[in-house]
């Protein structure tokens, strides 16, 4: 068991060296990457099936009892995207196999790929503090690495502004992390949760707390501190865009979820303060994505929008609520990657991104005008889509708890949204091409590019369509959120095993 419980961070480290030793090999390097990021898959829905039947994992790294030891957790959440991290980066790989005009980005690319895998992986399962900034610091470098991928001005520029942001939240997490340390003698969170619950710890504590979720929050891109995020995604290439839209901005919410759940349960202060917040992210982002004339910056936005729902979830933290963010970032994360993925399609069969110099690909390309309505519709809560159950949860939930602020700035988002979506619609694929043409690269080389898209399309239906078993694990993983109980019993009788 405990061998399962470190596959998500042993399959993409043996990965990551794998496809290093085969560099000379541009075949085995694809083949070995395609490989292991099945295998971060499969391991993923092991644990979900594990997770699903109520059991939470731990282990010390050594046998070294907690607070000494390096804690690894899985409970329901934290399989759950371990494992839809596995299938958006196996969508990813396969994407990147379209013909691309660098082979050594492509080259370059794996091996980093799974370098970023290992830091989310590891932000996900880790059980203490110290070890959440370590797998923070992890992905941080593949990201920087990822994102400049390929060189240029304009990629360049964007990168710098991401590094600089993101290297502050940094600074803080560390900074927080030391104060906790300093204030409470432990990092290790179940510990920390039995100290906070009791009271046991002094008002500095509760300060690095705050401080934490402050760097938190830059790198969950929540309003005021989102202007890294459109300002970096956009200028990626398409397979890196995509990847970070699923799966970055989701380590930040992750983290917040988890520390607030565990050490501020019932802190009124906190939770208001994240209810405001959480509308302002939802109504900037939609109104910023609204501004924009270039596909991937509107979806930029959108990410910042869609970001707020989630914190609307843990802000209300009734049952319900938490229910829904955590349905609401597995719907996300794959209807965000995919939509990025579809925009850059776009925009290599039109030849630019700018929306004024898109258009006729519903005539040039139909089968993509499908692809794209499924995710945008799906992202705008259009029903039977996964979009829908996640917003219907999450404004019953407001209702439910008399937010009728909350339920009302997630209704008027998410028409916003559908305007948003509408736009890009209409001049992308309604409009005929400004030139008279669709592009100079055509969709040579591109069937992967479309398998990938295809592959996320088809998930974005099922879990629409197959919604009751979803929600009914997001309950349980809810559930197992409002009452950490069984995760901190799991973490502090779990040396040795």
């Amino acid at each position: 068991m405990n061998t399962l419980i470190v596959a998500p961070l042993l399959i993409p480290l043996a990965t990551l060296v794998a496809t290093l030793l085969a560099r000379r090999s541009p075949r085995a390097v694809t083949a070995l990457s395609l490989a292991g990021a099945l295998a971060l898959s499969a391991a993923g829905l092991a644990l979900v099936g594990i997770a699903a039947q109520g059991q939470i994992l731990a282990t010390q790294a050594g046998d070294w009892a907690a607070p000494y030891g390096i804690t690894l957790v899985i409970d329901r959440l934290s399989a759950a995207m371990v494992a839809i991290t596995g299938i958006v980066g196996t969508a990813t790989l396969v994407f990147a196999l379209a013909r691309d005009d660098d082979p050594a980005r492509s080259r370059d690319f794996h091996p980093l790929v799974h370098g970023l895998l290992v830091g989310v992986c590891g932000a996900f399962i880790t059980g203490d503090v110290f070890n959440l900034y370590v797998w923070f610091e992890v992905l941080l470098v593949g990201s920087f690495a990822l994102l400049v991928l390929g060189g240029g001005q304009r990629r360049l520029s964007g990168t710098v502004v991401y590094v600089v942001l993101n290297l502050v939240a940094t600074m803080m997490f560390l900074l927080a992390a030391g104060m906790l340390y300093g204030a409470s003698g432990s990092l290790n969170m179940a510990l920390l949760a039995q100290a906070f619950t009791a009271g046991e710890v002094p008002a500095s504590a509760h300060a690095s707390v705050v401080l934490m979720l402050t760097a938190f929050s830059i790198k969950a891109a929540l309003f005021p501190v989102f202007g890294w995020l459109p300002a970096s995604y956009h200028v990626a290439w398409t397979p890196v865009s995509a990847l970070f839209a699923g799966l970055l901005t989701k380590v930040g919410v992750y983290a917040l979820i988890r520390i607030v759940t565990l050490f501020w349960p019932d802190a009124s202060i906190a939770h208001e303060v994240l209810l405001w917040v959480a509308c302002a992210t939802m109504l900037i982002g939609v109104l910023g994505a609204a501004a924009q004339v270039e596909v991937r910056r509107i979806l930029s936005f959108h990410i910042v929008s869609q970001v707020g729902y989630m914190i609307l979830g843990l802000a209300l933290a009734t049952p319900l609520a938490l229910a829904g963010a955590v349905f609401y970032l597995i719907h996300h994360i794959v209807v965000k990657a995919n939509l990025f993925f579809i925009g850059g399609i776009a925009a290599r069969l039109t030849g630019s991104e700018r929306l004024a110099a898109m258009g006729g690909l519903y005539t040039r390309a139909p089968w993509l005008a499908l692809l794209f309505a499924i995710p945008a519709l799906s992202l705008a809560g259009i029903p039977p889509l996964s979009g829908f159950w996640a917003k219907f949860v999450l404004v019953k939930a407001s209702l439910d708890a008399s937010a009728w602020i909350a339920a009302a700035v997630a209704l008027v988002t998410g028409i916003f949204t559908l305007l948003s979506m509408s736009k890009i619609w209409n001049e992308a694929f309604l409009k005929p091409h400004p030139a008279g043409r669709e592009g100079e690269c055509g969709a040579v080389g591109m069937r992967p590019a479309v398998w990938a898209v295809s592959a996320l399309a088809a998930m974005t239906v099922a879990i629409g369509l197959g919604a009751g078993p979803v929600m009914d694990y997001a309950v349980a993983a809810a559930e197992q959120l409002g009452a950490p109980a069984a995760y901190i019993a799991a973490v502090t009788g779990a040396g040795g095993r």
